[in-house]
């Protein structure tokens, strides 16, 4: 199959995919695509929504119209074609986060330890030693999933979710991790819990992070993490 591939969604959407499965080429070309495309005067262009392997572009039909759009667009696009990690079309910023990762905020630490043959300490250490980067934002407001986590780490879902799961817990599953921003049910383990705030909806921006920014956990004891602010 040639790419990118171009779909289109509705009356307002024009959905680019860069491959059919997960691979940080792909996901390259769509953060370059996606910074390019923010930096373009493009009528009718309303906003876009970045994911693993594909962007969304959305835009107003009475300005525009998907064959139009697909025309505006297409130099940008053979430009994120030749996008590698290095090369996303602007800067990225690191954000340092700090976790505490006390028992009682931390309840799968020792499972996840376990699964992983690693000490808890371990498990911290490896957590907190690599920066992972943002890769999408979905599922739920200021959800942003990072990818990632170093192989070690990597452990599956929970047969079951659990309830009530408090916001600002630091959650991972596979080669993924995430800072909660509401409490909801999860299925992923929960190894900490920081103050940082993901999502600010009064700031602007509203989402603290960009996808395709990096992301390093710093183990924090209790008094810090206590004296942060809310999340």
């Amino acid at each position: 199959m040639t790419w990118p591939r171009y779909t289109e969604v509705g009356d307002c959407g024009l959905l680019i995919a860069f491959a059919d499965r997960e691979s940080e080429a792909a996901h390259a070309r769509v953060i370059a695509l996606d910074r390019r495309l923010g930096c373009a005067d493009i009528p009718g262009l309303v906003e876009c929504v970045p994911a693993l392997v594909n962007l969304m572009v959305v835009f107003d039909p009475l300005v525009t119209t998907h064959t139009a759009l697909r025309a505006a667009v297409g130099d940008l696009v053979t430009e994120s074609l030749r996008a590698s990690a290095g090369d996303q079309g602007a800067a990225t910023t690191q954000h340092n986060i700090p976790v505490c990762f006390d028992a009682d905020l931390a309840p799968d630490l020792p499972a996840v330890a376990r699964a992983c043959d690693m000490s808890e300490d371990a498990v911290i250490t490896c957590l907190t030693a690599t920066p992972i980067t943002v890769a999408m934002y979905g599922f739920a407001p200021g959800y942003a999933y990072l990818t990632g986590l170093p192989p070690a780490l990597h452990v599956p879902r929970k047969p079951a979710p659990v309830r009530d799961v408090p916001k600002g817990s630091l959650l991972i599953a596979g080669p993924q991790a995430l800072i909660t921003t509401l409490t909801m049910p999860t299925g992923w383990s929960i190894l900490g819990r920081s103050r940082f705030q993901v999502m600010d909806p009064e700031g602007d921006p509203q989402f603290r992070m960009a996808v395709g920014d990096t992301v390093q956990f710093r183990r924090v004891p209790r008094a810090e993490f206590e004296a942060g602010a809310r999340p």
